[in-house]
């Protein structure tokens, strides 16, 4: 089995929730993350039209798309490559 690496920037609320989650189930943020994180990957419904709804459900999602493809054209991200 491939494994892939993914970076995620949690806000503040969501950063603190899981230092808590973490912290009551003597687990490392990380491996937590990582659990939960497939948890919803394999609940998440496939069909398109979810999908969008998700997405148009997040704050500034577009906003932030943008701005990360327009900073990675001009060379300011890190290729993963070099994580």
């Amino acid at each position: 089995m491939a494994v892939k690496r993914v970076n995620v920037t949690l806000d503040d609320e969501r950063a603190l929730k899981l230092r808590r989650l973490a912290e009551r189930t003597h687990t490392n943020e990380g491996t937590l993350a990582r659990s939960l994180l497939s948890t919803a990957i394999d609940e998440a419904d496939p069909d398109a039209q979810n999908v969008v709804d998700l997405l148009d459900g997040i704050p500034a999602a577009l906003e932030r798309a943008e701005l990360g493809r327009n900073q990675a054209a001009a060379g300011l991200g890190t290729p993963l490559d070099r994580i």
